[in-house]
C-alpha cells in the first residue's frame, strides 16, 4: 500500500486461481479501492482487453489508475458514483430480461458508499442487490417503459438500453430500530455447504439461469425521464426474493453511511434481511497522524450485521500477510477468532444470533447460500 518504504504487504498463502484466464469471462469487475492490494495492475492485466463482455466498475481513484494502465478500452472502465438517496443516477442498475414472455424482469444494482472525510481512503462499502427474472406472469413494482431511451449500454455496441422504473417511494420517516428494517418478504432460510477448490468450476451464460452465471443484457447509469426517483404503487407483488450483499473489507460506520443506504435503498427493494455481509474480523489501528483506523474489524462489523439482520457474515481481508515498512512499527493488531465473533454476535442478538451464520473461508473454500 502506498510507498513500499511506508508499507509493503505480501501474501503468505498462494492464490487458488493462478490466472484470471482460468475462470469464466466476467460481466463486471468491481474494484473497491485504488490501493495496490485492491487495484493490482498485474492481476488486472490478466483480463482480456478485447472482451466485449467485461466492464470494470471502480471507485473514482481506481478508475483513473486503470485507465492510465492503457490496457483496457477506456469506454469499458467506469467510475462508480457516490451513492445518495437524492440522486437516481447514483445507483448502477442492470436490467435482466424475463425468462419467458409474461414473466417478470430481474434487476441487479450496485451502489458505492464511501466514508466522509476519510483521509486514508480505506473505508467504504459496495452494496449489491439481485432480483432474478421469472417465467411466471406476476405484477411487479417494476413496469416496463413504453419505448427505449438512449442510455449507455456496457454489454453491447448498441447505445440503447431498455430502462425500467425505479421502486416506489420509501417511507417518509425511515425506520431506525433494527427490527423495523425487515423486508416485506419472509426471511430467507440459509444453509451452507463447502466444496473443494479442486473441483471444476461451472458457468452458465444463458439468461435462463436465475441463480448463477446470468448474462446481463442491458444496464445503465441513467434513469428514465421522470419527475422523481421513484414511482408510486399502492399494490404490488414481488416476483422473487431480492438478495443483498454488502462488501466492506476495511469497514464503514453503520451510522450514518450504511444506515442511509439501507433505509433508502434496501428497504424499498425488499432486500432485507441482508443475505450476506463480507467484512473483516480483525481490527487494525495506526496512530492518528498515520491515518488512524485501518480495519474496523469485529466491533464495526457486528453493528452492521445486527442492524441489517445479516443471515451470513463472511470474514474478509484478515489473511496473515508478510508486512514490512515504517508503518509496521506503529501498527496495532487485534485478532478475533471465529468463536469470539460468534459469541459477540449471540450477545448482541440477545442470545438469538444463531440466525447469522459466521464463517471464515480458507483460500479456495466455497460456500453456497440457499434461500
Amino acid at each position: 500500500m502506498w510507498h513500499p518504504k511506508f508499507l509493503l504487504s505480501k501474501h503468505t498463502v498462494p492464490s487458488c486461481i493462478s490466472n484470471l484466464s482460468h475462470i469464466p469471462e466476467p460481466n463486471v469487475v468491481l474494484i473497491s479501492q485504488d490501493k495496490p492490494d485492491h487495484c493490482h495492475e498485474p492481476t488486472l492485466q490478466q483480463l482480456d482487453p478485447s472482451s466485449a463482455l467485461t466492464n470494470i466498475l471502480a471507485v473514482p481513484g481506481a478508475a483513473k489508475k486503470i485507465r492510465g494502465m492503457k490496457h483496457f478500452d477506456p469506454s469499458r472502465v467506469h467510475a462508480l458514483p457516490t451513492y445518495t438517496s437524492k440522486d437516481c443516477e447514483s445507483v448502477i442498475r442492470f436490467y435482466i430480461p424475463p425468462l419467458s414472455p409474461g414473466g417478470a424482469a430481474g434487476e441487479a444494482t450496485i451502489a458505492y458508499v464511501p466514508a466522509k472525510m476519510d483521509v486514508s481512503g480505506l473505508h467504504n462499502a459496495l452494496g449489491i442487490t439481485y432480483r432474478p427474472p421469472t417465467t411466471a406472469p406476476s405484477p411487479s413494482r417494476y413496469t416496463p417503459p413504453s419505448s427505449a431511451s438512449p442510455y449507455p449500454n456496457f454489454s453491447s455496441p448498441n447505445p440503447h438500453s431498455v430502462p425500467i422504473n425505479m421502486p416506489p417511494t420509501p417511507p417518509d420517516s425511515p425506520p431506525q430500530r433494527p427490527h423495523s428494517l425487515a423486508s416485506t418478504n419472509h426471511p430467507s432460510t440459509i444453509s451452507t455447504a463447502s466444496s473443494s477448490a479442486s473441483q471444476p468450476m461451472s458457468h452458465t451464460t444463458s439468461a435462463t439461469s436465475a441463480t448463477s452465471g446470468f448474462q446481463i443484457a442491458h444496464h445503465h447509469f441513467h434513469h428514465p425521464s421522470t419527475s422523481s426517483c421513484t414511482t408510486s404503487s399502492s399494490q404490488y407483488t414481488r416476483p422473487a426474493k431480492t438478495l443483498s450483499l454488502i462488501y466492506s473489507p476495511h469497514g464503514l460506520a453503520y451510522s450514518p453511511h450504511i444506515q442511509t443506504y439501507a433505509t433508502t435503498h434496501l428497504v424499498p427493494h425488499a432486500a432485507l434481511p441482508l443475505t450476506a455481509l463480507i467484512h473483516g474480523f480483525d481490527r487494525v489501528e495506526n496512530p492518528w497522524y498515520m491515518g488512524g483506523n485501518v480495519n474496523a474489524g469485529l466491533p464495526g462489523g457486528v453493528e452492521i450485521a445486527k442492524n441489517l439482520m445479516a443471515r451470513c457474515w463472511i470474514g474478509a481481508h484478515d489473511e496473515d500477510k508478510e508486512n514490512t515498512g515504517i508503518s509496521v512499527l506503529k501498527i496495532k493488531l487485534r485478532k478475533f477468532g471465529i468463536e469470539e465473533v460468534r459469541d459477540l454476535v449471540r450477545r448482541e442478538w440477545n442470545g438469538g444470533g444463531g440466525g447469522c451464520e459466521v464463517r471464515n473461508l480458507e483460500c479456495g473454500e466455497e460456500m453456497v447460500l440457499r434461500s
